[in-house]
């Protein structure tokens, strides 16, 4: 991750984890302020606050890495942050201040979190881009409601695995050829998971599992040779559903997969890259969508007071399951060119909206 990352406002254009609401660096007027940060001294240097569009340098001069944030004190608004800042190492915080009170917060690594004096800034500027910080107290429950979803997802793959096992096992292609899909999609609906799942999201859906199963049901393999490949499949699914109690969901990896399933599906599925003969990639980006969208509800309580933006990704997620719907089950290679565009297009809409969610959802500390 970057060192310097700043948070995100409506209409921005977005990468995954760096936001800049203007081109360069520099202040508007004169020289960027600098500060120093360690375990003895937090924010000394900054003078000069003046309202508007800023540039902070942050230099640590301590032995430990740091996490920087600015705060509005009265509403508790992080207005900019600078993350894993080393020892004897600088970045800039870029942030756009409206009149108010501010302090420098430093996040030490094995240290309390050191507030610096308060600063007042007067002036007529407007202010850029903030939100509340989210707790880990504010996570954990949106977490624990995941984990449970999730379970509940994996035991329904697991009940689909099972049966396209039996289909290969009985020697009957054509039933494992229509019971693959469901079970394929009954892993990709999974959504934020992925991550926690270690080995088994490689043996279930990367080079072993799912694809060359797909790849042998629909290129005439023989019994012989899938069964082996369908056995290890149903097995690996019974393994992570037996281990899934003991894998955590980390609660920043929620607001991260919102966007990277979706980046992966525009990646992977729509240019037909994963298809191994079935012609469904379609299918598999909806029900990646339908993860993403599982995600979205259970962060609603997070992101609906701090996600300006949150309306207009309702509004993509619903015109992207439009298109995928009607297209769904047309192998990629078949969509006319204009289908393709606007299938295209809508999803890098979204994907520049759920990508401020990342830094919105992320856990920040501050004690």
């Amino acid at each position: 991750m970057p060192a310097a990352i700043a948070l995100v406002a409506l209409g921005a254009v977005v990468a995954v984890a760096v936001w800049r609401p203007w081109s360069g660096s520099a202040d508007a007027v004169g020289g960027p302020a600098q500060i120093t940060v360690s375990r003895s001294q937090c924010g000394q240097g900054w003078t000069g606050a003046k309202t508007g569009r800023q540039t902070i340098v942050v230099h640590n001069t301590g032995d430990a890495a740091a996490e920087v944030d600015l705060v509005e004190m009265s509403s508790n608004k992080v207005y900019g942050e600078v993350e894993g800042l080393g020892p004897n190492t600088s970045a800039p915080m870029d942030v756009q201040l409206g009149a108010g009170r501010y302090a420098i917060r430093c996040l030490i690594e094995d240290t309390d979190a050191i507030t610096a004096p308060t600063v007042t800034v007067a002036g007529d500027g407007e202010g850029g881009p903030a939100a509340v910080a989210v707790t880990k107290n504010d996570m954990l429950p949106l977490v624990k409601q995941y984990e449970a979803a999730v379970a509940g997802g994996v035991a329904d793959l697991a009940v689909k695995t099972d049966k396209l096992r039996a289909d290969v096992d009985a020697g009957n292609l054509a039933a494992a050829r229509t019971d693959w899909l469901p079970a394929h999609l009954a892993y990709n609906s999974l959504g934020a998971a992925y991550d926690a799942f270690g080995d088994f999201a490689d043996k279930i859906d990367g080079s072993a599992g799912f694809h060359p199963l797909e790849k042998g049901l629909w290129h005439n393999a023989s019994v012989a040779a899938l069964k082996p490949i369908a056995d290890q499949l149903a097995a690996d699914v019974q393994g992570l559903q037996h281990d899934l109690p003991n894998e955590q969901v980390d609660p920043n990896d929620l607001g991260l997969r919102a966007h990277e399933v979706m980046e992966n599906a525009l990646q992977f599925e729509l240019t037909g890259e994963n298809d191994q003969g079935s012609g469904t990639s379609l299918n598999t980006a909806l029900a990646n969508l339908d993860g993403t969208a599982k995600v979205l509800a259970i962060l609603d309580p997070v992101l609906k007071p701090r996600d300006p933006d949150l309306a207009q990704v309702q509004k993509w997620e619903s015109r992207v399951r439009a298109l995928l719907t009607a297209h769904r089950s047309t192998p990629v290679a078949r969509l006319d060119q204009t289908s393709r565009e606007q299938l295209n297009g809508a999803v890098g809409e979204l994907l520049e909206l759920l990508a401020p969610v990342a830094a919105i959802c992320e856990v920040r500390r501050s004690s």
